[in-house]
């Protein structure tokens, strides 16, 4: 499991650009535009090609739009662009038959393919009563299905975390168990027929419930012989940095486990911006194909789809399930739990202080950093804590029983290697395998100068080894530009990405499509802007309801689009507050939580 490599899928046939097998992670991003404005939208999918898309997807959400997806791939088409278009349909079958015929791609959601719209109502099924319903997506399915081979289209399942219909929940729950056995449905279907150009996406805005539905479809599928390339991404993850990583974190997790054929970076934000970000993360992964090999032995109960948090001793606020701790070298807008020093002692820290062993002497909140060459020291020390910096080779088992009985040791671990992660991994299994109980903090380096590209990469490979449970902290350092405030803000954003630690507001907020009435961007600066300060709380800006409120399911708040410029509120599930006037929205938002008691003035 610790070396890269990309899992094996049959290749599907869309229009000129096939994907799976052997060809490249595919990048594609989604338009804004209204499908029915064909110029706006062969405009914008101009943008997004011209930015290096593979695929380009538009919203239709009836037989209109459907029907204008020819007049927009004919004008592409005059004038030069052949990059497959994709249709994005919920509710309406009708809709994905027209759009079958003027497209190469067409996506369905299984939770509003065939199933009634999503009540939140629990339902009761008999054994018999279920396979009807089953029945019944076979029949609806299946004409669909003959229109796609007839036209040679290729049709994307896409499973979202937020559209899972009620008979999916009322059997398995709000769960990724439900979310894998809504996409087996209508796989077995598309198999029967014997039609195999399908795409598979499986999403959620939590990372923990995406990366894990995604690792037990692999396995599911696996266990039938089905080998579909598989699509990757995090629905509303957001905008600026927030968006960023937490994209990282949740698809370069499974990027680098091999897993994926397909990403889309989904921002709250123009979409031309989520194609460069895309390749940022698919060419920071891929680049370690063929890398030196990583030795190691996974413990005996080491769970693929579910890894399991790593018990250690407690030292101070470090280990034994306490939340992870962020070291750095500065303050950004959020503060360390331990800054380091160096070589400079403080004479009143403001918070605790690491200081190189070579300068240490004992004083409150000040502990020792020792380097790997300084054991014997380290072991003679009677600081409070001590922390060792050590490479990932370095981690044998002649390291291992020579700290092996000396309590309140932290290990700071780093990797120079291409694959950091599968190398930190490997090592943190020696330390479980030989029962070692000592904290690792995770030290990973880069010298990046754009805020972007250490976003990316640090979010990808911290992500993936905090999201899995593997470490107690992070220590985010950068030897380019972008200084040392803000390695420490975006260690943080990991940890809140990962579902670890939260520091400051949650926003969920969709990329926005042709479904959305109102304007985004504008709208999520707003609201932003008012409720910023209540660091803890989630709160959901969706742009419609085909993933609003089950995407909000964990959001205490939901600020959704419900007709042109007209909102609806939600408390958790429930709508509190329907059509609203765009311009009052915020005000009546900041009411809700004061009467809900969760407000506080900034």
């Amino acid at each position: 499991m610790y070396n890269y490599h990309r899992r094996k899928t049959i290749e599907v046939n869309i229009g000129n650009t096939p994907m799976g097998a052997e060809n490249p992670i595919r990048i594609q991003s989604m338009t804004n535009t209204s499908t029915l404005d064909a110029v706006s939208s062969v405009e914008q999918c101009i943008e997004i090609i011209e930015a290096g898309a593979h695929y380009v997807r538009l919203t239709a959400q009836g037989v209109r739009e459907a029907e204008n997806l020819a007049n927009i791939r004919q004008q592409l088409s005059a004038r030069g662009y052949a990059t497959p278009l994709v249709a994005d349909i919920h509710f309406n079958p009708h809709a994905a038959e027209v759009a079958a015929v003027n497209v190469e791609k067409v996506r369905i959601n299984p939770g509003n393919f065939v199933d009634r719209i999503k009540t939140f109502e629990q339902y009761n099924y008999t054994d018999e009563e279920y396979a009807v319903e089953l029945q019944r997506i076979r029949e609806r399915l299946v004409p669909f299905i003959n229109i796609c081979k007839e036209h040679k289209t290729a049709i994307r399942i896409g499973v979202n975390h937020g559209s899972l219909s009620d008979r999916i929940m009322s059997r398995y729950g709000d769960t990724p168990q439900g979310m894998v056995e809504s996409c087996l449905e209508f796989l077995r279907v598309c198999r029967d027929e014997n039609f195999n150009d399908i795409v598979i996406s499986i999403k959620a805005s939590n990372t923990v419930v995406m990366v894990e539905t995604v690792r037990r479809l692999v396995v599911a599928m696996d266990a039938e012989d089905m080998h579909y390339p598989l699509h990757l991404g995090v629905t509303e993850a957001g905008d600026s940095e927030d968006g960023r990583i937490k994209s990282a974190v949740g698809i370069g997790t499974l990027l680098a486990q091999g897993i994926g054929d397909t990403i889309r970076v989904s921002l709250s934000e123009d979409p031309k911006n989520e194609v460069p970000v895309a390749y940022k993360l698919v060419d920071y992964i891929t680049a370690r194909a063929n890398h030196a090999p990583i030795e190691g032995c996974c413990p005996e109960d080491f769970d693929f789809v579910q890894p399991t948090r790593r018990s250690t001793a407690r030292c101070m606020n470090m280990g034994d399930n306490q939340v992870p701790v962020v070291i750095g070298s500065a303050c950004g807008k959020l503060k360390p739990d331990y800054i380091y020093a160096g070589a400079v002692v403080p004479q009143q820290p403001l918070v605790p202080t690491i200081v190189d062993a070579s300068v240490y002497t004992p004083a409150k909140d000040v502990y020792p950093l020792y380097s790997s060459a300084q054991v014997d020291e380290m072991l003679q020390s009677e600081a409070e804590i001590r922390f060792i910096a050590l490479s990932c080779n370095e981690v044998t088992d002649a390291f291992i029983q020579r700290i092996a009985n000396h309590n309140n040791i932290i290990l700071v671990l780093t990797s120079c290697h291409v694959n950091p992660v599968g190398d930190v991994q490997a090592a943190i299994h020696r330390l479980q395998n030989a029962g070692c109980m000592a904290p690792v903090v995770v030290k990973a380096a880069y010298n990046e100068n754009s805020a972007e590209d250490l976003q990316v990469k640090s979010g990808a490979d911290l992500g993936a080894l905090m999201l899995d449970g593997y470490a107690q902290g992070v220590w985010l350092e950068n030897r380019g530009s972008v200084g040392a405030g803000e390695c420490v803000d975006y260690a943080f954003a990991i940890l809140q990405a990962a579902r670890l630690r939260t520091s400051k507001t949650e926003y969920i907020s969709c990329p926005s499509c042709g479904r959305t009435l109102f304007n985004l961007q504008q709208t999520i600066a707003r609201v932003k802007s008012a409720t910023s300060h209540l660091k803890e709380l989630k709160i959901g800006i969706m742009g419609c309801i085909v993933n609003g409120p089950g995407e909000m399911a964990d959001a205490d708040y939901g600020y959704v689009g419900c007709g042109p410029r007209r909102i609806a509120l939600y408390k958790g599930k429930s709508c509190i507050e329907r059509n609203i006037p765009e311009d009052e929205a915020v005000e009546h938002l900041i009411n809700l939580i004061k009467a809900n008691g969760d407000w506080h003035e900034a």
